[in-house]
C-alpha cells in the first residue's frame, strides 16, 4: 500500500532481497558470457544468447556444437544457476505478493514529485497541530511535504488525497529533511510535542538551508528562547496563546469575537494578506501609500506595516514608504484580495 511505502523501504534488507537476486543473476550471466567466449570462441552475442538460454533452462539448441570443456562449463553453469534462478523467482514473488514491488513504485513516484518542488513548505509532524497546518496550506493551494514517522497518523489524509507528498521518517534525521527537498523549500514548520526535537530540527534546517523561514512550536519559555537563538523565524506557544485568548474573551469579548470571525476563512468574507516589498511591481516601489492608491485600485486597506527590523506599526500614515525587507498587512474581502493579487502578478 502507498501509505506503507517509505516505512517498509527504510527497513533493513530481508533474507529475500530482490536487489541481491538481480546482482547474482547479472554476475552469473557475465561469467557465462565471458566463459563461452573464452572456451568456445563464440562472439559476444552468441555467448550471451547461450548464457541466457542456459540460465533460463528453456531447452533451445546450441548455437554451435560444444567441446568437452564447453559441456563441462555449461553443466556447471546450469547446476549453479538452479539455485540462483530459484532465489530470484522466490524474491520476486515475495515482493509482488507482499506488496513491496508496488510500494517501491509508489516511493519512486512520490520522490520524483518532491524532486520537482521548489518554494514549498515542509511540515514536521502530523499530529493535532500538523493537521491544522496542512488544512490551511491545502486551502491556499500552497505546496507542502509532510515528514511523519508514524504512518497511522497519515491514514486519514491519504484516504482523502492520494497525491499527498510525504516522507515516512524521523524529522530529526538530515536524510528525511533532504528527502523532503529542504534545499529547495522556502519554509519549514515543526510542530512536534518535544521541545528538544523541535530545537534539533531548527538547528539542522538552518544549517542545511540558511535562507529557510522556520516556524516552530514550543511548550516551555526557555525552549522558545533557544529556538530563536538557533535561527527560528517565529516560535509559537499554543498553550500560552490559548490562555491569553480565553482570558481576553472575558475582558474584551467583542473584540476577540470579531477577530475570530474575520480570521475564520470558512465563514467570514474578510481576509488578510501580507504584501512584501519584493512582491511590489517596480512602479510602486519607493512610493508612499497615498500614491500607491491600493484602496482605490483594489479596495483593500493597509492596517499594518512590518519594518525590516521585525517591528510593526499599526495603521501607517499615508506618507509611509515600504522599504526592502518590509511588508504591509492588508485587509479586504475575497474579491478585493483577488484584485490585489492580480495587481501584484
Amino acid at each position: 500500500m502507498a501509505s506503507r511505502s517509505l516505512s517498509r523501504l527504510s527497513l533493513s534488507p530481508t533474507a529475500l532481497d530482490l536487489r541481491l537476486a538481480l546482482v547474482l543473476l547479472l554476475i552469473t550471466l557475465g561469467i557465462g558470457t565471458g566463459g563461452l567466449m573464452w572456451i568456445e570462441g563464440y562472439t559476444m552475442l552468441e555467448a550471451f544468447y547461450m548464457s541466457v538460454i542456459t540460465i533460463s533452462t528453456v531447452g533451445f539448441g546450441e548455437v554451435r556444437p560444444l567441446s568437452d570443456a564447453g559441456r563441462l562449463f555449461v553443466s556447471g553453469l546450469v547446476v549453479v544457476n538452479i539455485g540462483i534462478v530459484g532465489y530470484v523467482l522466490a524474491a520476486f514473488s515475495y515482493y509482488v505478493f507482499d506488496g513491496r514491488l508496488f510500494e517501491t513504485m509508489q516511493y519512486n513516484r512520490i520522490q520524483s514529485k518532491i524532486a520537482k518542488l521548489s518554494g514549498h513548505t515542509i511540515v514536521c509532524g502530523y499530529g493535532k497541530y500538523g493537521r491544522e497546518i496542512v488544512s490551511h496550506l491545502q486551502l491556499h493551494d500552497h505546496p507542502y511535504v509532510i515528514i511523519e514517522h508514524d504512518e497511522e497518523k497519515l491514514q486519514g489524509l491519504l484516504g482523502e488525497d492520494k497525491g499527498v507528498l510525504y516522507v515516512l521518517d524521523d524529522a530529526t534525521h538530515d536524510d528525511a529533511l533532504y528527502a523532503a527537498g529542504i534545499d529547495r523549500a522556502s519554509a519549514l514548520i515543526t510542530a512536534l510535542n518535544d521541545d528538544s526535537d523541535n530545537l534539533f530540527i531548527v538547528l539542522s534546517s538552518k544549517d542545511l538551508n540558511p535562507k529557510l523561514r522556520i516556524v516552530s512550536r514550543a511548550k516551555e519559555v526557555r525552549g522558545r528562547e533557544k529556538m530563536i537563538k538557533a535561527g527560528a523565524s517565529h516560535v509559537i506557544m499554543p498553550e500560552q496563546i490559548g490562555g491569553f485568548y480565553m482570558a481576553t474573551l472575558i475582558s474584551k469579548p467583542g473584540a476577540v469575537e470579531f477577530f475570530s470571525f474575520i480570521t475564520n476563512e470558512l465563514s467570514a468574507d474578510i481576509g488578510f494578506e501580507e504584501l512584501r516589498y519584493d512582491q511590489l511591481p517596480a512602479k510602486y516601489r519607493g512610493k508612499p501609500i497615498m500614491e500607491m492608491s491600493l484602496r482605490k485600485n483594489t479596495g483593500v486597506n493597509i492596517i499594518g506595516h512590518r519594518l525590516g527590523t521585525g517591528k510593526y506599526q499599526v495603521n501607517p500614515g499615508p506618507e509611509t514608504v515600504l522599504e526592502p525587507q518590509g511588508s504591509f498587512i492588508v485587509v479586504g474581502n475575497p474579491e478585493q484580495l483577488a484584485a490585489l493579487r492580480d495587481m501584484i502578478d
